[in-house]
């Protein structure tokens, strides 16, 4: 039977209520269902951040998959130099940059990612009023116009537009200097259109949305995967 919550002698009450760092304390004191807490804290952060790098859906998951496997390894490693959403963050940008540059979609900085040329991706019909009277709808349309950006401009859009990270988480998660993360931020906003960006801002909460039944999947098929710590 695999782990769980209930297992670990804690409900979900008293799970709710313990910091980050409790949690790492207690999963490496030999708590592993625990670890649970930090999957279904940073299932959203987590997935959002590797779709931004690799965008198909199946492979997204396997990623987080890999990277909470990865995490939970060197959990006794933890030194809290950063937050653990940071710390989580990073291992999961590394690992869905390690499965793009295997499978050959690495994209080499040039002009298609800095330069005008990278214009080219976006498409050219705009949606239509009815669509933006469609709040479902036009998170499609968010989504769509984020994944036209270059993908060191989405990550970085992602990570400090969607999910709200500073500058300095976002360039401690994906481990750049601040001023590339400004860089990239400015050239990824001024790629988006002013009419469809100013959507972004109201609707950009809502896009990418990872819970229920595939949050489920992922949380059950690491727990299922981990070892017992002794």
């Amino acid at each position: 039977m695999e782990p769980s919550l209930r297992s670990s002698g804690a409900t979900a009450t008293e799970s709710a209520l313990l910091s980050d760092a409790e949690v790492v304390e207690r999963v490496c004191a030999g708590e592993t269902p625990l670890f649970e807490v930090l999957m279904r804290r940073y299932n959203q952060r987590i997935y959002r951040c590797v779709r931004s790098i690799l965008r198909d859906e199946a492979e997204v998951e396997d990623v987080m998959q890999q990277a909470y496997l990865a995490a939970f390894g060197h959990l006794g490693e933890f030194e809290g130099r950063s937050s653990v959403a940071i710390w989580l963050t990073r291992i999961a940008v590394n690992e869905a940059l390690s499965r793009q540059r295997t499978r050959g979609r690495f994209i080499v900085s040039g002009p298609d990612q800095d330069g005008e040329d990278a214009m080219s991706l976006w498409p050219s019909a705009a949606p239509d009023p009815e669509q933006r009277a469609i709040a479902h709808e036009l998170g499609q349309v968010i989504e769509t116009a984020v994944d036209a950006l270059p993908t060191s401009y989405r990550t970085v859009f992602v990570l400090r537009e969607v999910e709200g990270l500073s500058t300095v988480e976002t360039a401690e998660a994906l481990g750049v200097a601040e001023p590339v993360v400004k860089t990239r931020l400015h050239r990824a906003k001024a790629q988006l259109r002013e009419q469809l960006y100013a959507l972004t801002q109201r609707l950009a909460g809502e896009v990418f949305p990872f819970g229920g039944t595939r949050c489920d999947r992922v949380v059950a098929a690491v727990l299922a995967r981990l070892p017992r710590l002794p």
